[in-house]
């Protein structure tokens, strides 16, 4: 089964237990109202104040460079949305990621465990960081909690709006960009030690021994033949033995063309189809990954657990970065598009600034769900 069909059975259960339950659960801190379901509370507060107290300081001169550089990542990000506009009906540009599942129209395939830890990871740097600036800024938080959008899952810190829109420029600013660059920092430090585990604990403890099979695209030409744990030896007679054999060879095929893949367990034809991302190149629907074995002054099978991090740092790094600098694009209601409001404040009237705004998130959303809908078709 499609993993797509075990979210929808997982949120329907959700939703016909809320609704059963509305009255009980309303004594817990629970709001449905449907499309959404709002859990708050205020447990975490002392925490997100007493990581605030360590130094106000410093998270506000850390903040305030974050300010810069989320202007820097929103221009860079927008430009890159406007400009894939060029290739929109080949390799659309934005993609729903759910772990788990192949969505039409994405080449990226997020497994479901490392997924959802990855994506806690967002939520909880993301809005515990909104919190921590806000009470630098002296702006109480009322509560903070966790949402679930029709079938999207979230979470939030509520600070003191009223208190928010009477703080400086600068501060909002502040407490608006915590989230993204949160995320951003969290990804710089998940791919530091991503390259750590790749370039010295697992040469230490491996040798590279040719290329697995590490998934299978479903419903492309691998799927008829191959699986996932295959050792790939050989395309079309070329001998596989590394990483670098076969990334010269993968990409010379084209669409149509029969193509023998010898592995560990026997040889197989392939009729290849077309790369969702060039249609001009050949596609097997294979992800493959280098095969390792252990070096023989290892101890024991402890050394394994590297490449567990490894996959789990990847996504960590991948999901921060993509998910903080989505956020910031210009578009409200996302944080870049707050920030863009209170920027043009500085210099224009409210009747003047909300307006821009208001039309520049149209255009955006415009642009990412025509994107949505090129990369189902």
């Amino acid at each position: 089964m499609n993993g797509i069909y075990y979210y929808l059975i997982a949120f329907v259960i959700i939703w016909v237990v809320a609704l059963i339950f509305k009255n009980k659960l309303s004594n817990h801190g629970f709001e449905i109202d449907f499309p959404v379901i709002m859990w708050r509370t205020e447990r975490l507060k002392g925490l997100i104040k007493r990581i605030s107290d360590l130094s106000p300081r410093f998270w506000k001169y850390f903040m305030t460079l974050g300010v810069f550089v989320s202007f820097i990542a929103m221009i860079y990000i927008t430009w890159l949305m406007v400009s894939s506009l060029e290739t929109i009906t080949t390799t659309p540009s934005v993609s729903i990621i759910i772990p788990g599942v192949e969505m039409p129209g994405s080449s990226i395939y997020v497994p479901l465990g490392y997924g959802l830890l990855a994506l806690a990871s967002v939520l909880i740097v993301h809005e515990f960081s909104h919190g921590i600036l806000a009470c630098s800024e002296k702006i109480s938080i009322k509560s903070m909690g966790l949402l679930l959008f029709a079938i999207i899952p979230g979470a939030f810190v509520e600070p003191d709006e009223e208190k928010l829109k009477l703080s400086k420029k600068l501060s909002q600013l502040r407490v608006y960009a915590a989230g993204s660059i949160a995320n951003m920092s969290l990804a710089v430090i998940a791919l530091v030690i991503f390259l750590i585990v790749a370039s010295y604990a697992i040469p230490a403890n491996f040798s590279e021994n040719g290329i697995e099979i590490s998934r299978i695209v479903g419903d492309s030409p691998a799927s008829e033949h191959l699986h996932e744990g295959m050792i790939i030896k050989s395309i079309d007679n070329h001998n596989i033995t590394d990483s670098k054999s076969y990334l010269s060879i993968i990409g010379s095929f084209k669409p149509g063309d029969n193509v023998t893949v010898g592995t560990d367990q026997g040889t197989y034809t392939l009729t290849l189809a077309k790369n969702p991302n060039n249609s001009s190149v050949g596609f097997f629907g294979i992800q493959a990954s280098k095969h390792f074995v252990l070096k023989s002054n290892s101890f024991g099978p402890l050394p394994w657990i590297y490449f567990n991090l490894l996959e789990l740092f990847q996504w960590v790094f991948t999901l921060n970065l993509g998910i903080g600098l989505f956020n910031l694009l210009p578009m409200k209601p996302l944080d870049g598009g707050k920030m863009l409001e209170v920027l043009l404040s500085y210099k224009l009237p409210e009747h003047q600034y909300k307006p821009l705004v208001n039309s520049i998130s149209v255009i955006m959303a415009l642009i990412i769900i025509v994107s949505l809908i090129a990369g189902f078709l």
